[in-house]
């Protein structure tokens, strides 16, 4: 028992060194322990002496063993002191970026001064317990030899834990202290001391535990997710009062916001939500697609051309789910100009379809099968949902680029946006700021679907839907759809103060 401090404080000490020499000042350290007891009990006579007074200072009497005790507690509350403050204030780093080693014998001498001050006190409880010189040299050296067993053990588990470092200095703090005050004479029991020793260890086991069973949880979330909000929280794309009621302290303690610009802030987030997202985020929406109907006179088709700034076209059979070919708009031009029939055109560059369920890293690869045309989104039951253009993939990363025939998705107004309602969630959430609107358990991808799955029916014109902090306000809608909506942050309160 009385060894388990100094085995504490040579594990610390020999993480200074580098790790060949680690080994080799454990080694040293507890054979120097083991050689001073044994040498301390053989001159049991002398240690007798230890105990007589050698001088008082007005009420207190001073001996031998007073003096080392006094001595050896004033270097072990000096020692601690400076270890903790280290640990506590980060400064294993030198400026090289490296960890600064300390000096061998440095270390071995300070293994020396404790050995000496752990020993006197190990080696006079001995003597107080029984008179057989034997039986304490047996017993010293059965006690060095489970300690050598231990010390690595330990010194690789108090190393590898910090609070356990901290949690371990504190103990020789207190330590320190009681050998202060035995050599001012005023003696506490060693029962209290273990028994708050005893107490501290169980907290700490608790708090391993639920470390422990928070990193096994953390270990079944997939890596791409946890590194995502890693770099996020290192961006500052994450609000303040997420981050400090954040696990992942050292993430959030470097959280250089000025690092990063906006623009760069949102195009990263957009490539690390993006297999997060669905399909159905990123294409353009059935009710928007621009088609060519085979079976109209040839100069609709014309005028419908010259009056759409698309240079792609889905052409159909009379409607959008029965898809000829994807065809450029100048072939279809050329093609009426020489009168080539326009199904037979489109019947060469047939379409490319995908589900709607296909994972969006997986529809990168198709896109690049696709060559510069884009696909086209089906449900199961083959009904056409959408279509995506590497343009939209682009604009789920670094935000929209509207066409010439098109208004921005998001417009600000005043203290608010107005936002249609086929917007993407995902592109309001990060303008907004908030991690609300966007739930991986929602069918729903864009504001409409969300404003109408609260409501539980299409909302009408003027209704207010509030999810604090944001509130919305239907400004156009019909019996099917939802047209235009107005979002309003609510200010917090620290703000209006």
């Amino acid at each position: 028992m009385l060894g388990i401090d100094n085995l504490v404080f040579i594990a610390i000490l020999a993480d200074k060194l580098p790790p060949k020499q680690r080994d080799k000042a454990r080694l040293i350290g507890l054979s120097l322990a083991l050689v001073m007891r044994l040498g301390l009990l053989s001159l049991i006579s002398w240690m007798v002496t230890l105990t007589r007074p050698l001088f008082s200072i007005g009420e207190f009497s001073f001996s031998g063993r007073d003096l080392i005790l006094l001595v050896g507690g004033l270097f072990l509350l000096f020692k601690a002191t400076m270890e903790l403050h280290e640990r506590l204030e980060n400064r294993e780093m030198n400026d090289g970026g490296n960890k600064g080693y300390a000096s061998f014998w440095a270390v071995v001498v300070q293994i020396v001064i404790l050995d000496a001050v752990f020993s006197l006190d190990a080696v006079i409880t001995a003597v107080g317990m029984v008179n057989n010189l034997a039986i304490m040299m047996t017993a010293v050296v059965i006690a060095m030899g489970v300690m050598l067993l231990a010390s690595k053990p330990l010194t690789n588990f108090v190393n590898a834990h910090p609070t356990v470092v901290v949690l371990c200095l504190s103990f020789l703090l207190m330590i320190g202290l009681s050998l202060v005050a035995e050599g001012f004479g005023f003696h506490i029991p060693k029962g209290y001391l273990y028994t708050a020793i005893g107490f501290s260890i169980l907290i700490e086991l608790f708090n391993q535990i639920a470390r422990h069973n928070f990193m096994r949880h953390q270990e079944r979330r997939p890596m791409r997710e946890r590194t995502a909000e890693a770099i996020q929280r290192l961006m500052g794309g994450c609000r303040q009062s997420e981050v400090l009621n954040s696990k992942s302290s050292e993430v959030a303690a470097i959280m250089p916001q000025e690092t990063f610009k906006d623009e760069e802030r949102y195009m990263i987030n957009g490539v690390l939500t993006l297999a997060s997202r669905s399909v159905r985020s990123i294409m353009t929406p059935r009710g928007e697609i621009s088609w060519v109907d085979a079976t109209h006179p040839l100069d609709g088709i014309r005028i419908q051309l010259l009056d759409t700034p698309h240079s792609l076209f889905p052409v159909c059979r009379g409607e959008l789910d029965e898809i000829i070919g994807i065809v450029r708009a100048k072939e279809l031009l050329v093609a009426l100009d020489h009168g080539i029939d326009v199904a037979t055109l489109a019947s060469n560059t047939p379409p490319i379809i995908v589900p709607e369920t296909l994972d969006p890293l997986n529809l990168l690869g198709v896109l690049r099968r696709a060559k510069g045309s884009f696909v086209v989104v089906t449900n199961e039951f083959g009904v056409v949902q959408g279509l995506i253009t590497p343009l939209d993939v682009l604009e789920a990363i670094a935000g929209e680029f509207p066409d010439e025939d098109e208004t921005p998705d998001i417009i600000a107004d005043g203290d608010g946006w107005l936002v249609k309602g086929g917007t993407d969630l995902h592109s309001l959430q990060q303008l907004l700021d908030t991690q609300e609107l966007v739930k991986p358990e929602d069918d729903h991808a864009s504001l409409a679907g969300l404003l109408i799955d609260q409501k539980g029916q299409l909302p009408k014109a003027g209704e207010v839907i509030e999810m604090l902090p944001l509130c919305f306000q239907i400004i156009e809608a019909t019996d099917y759809r939802i047209d235009l909506v107005r979002v309003t942050k609510e200010r917090q309160k620290d703000e209006e103060e």
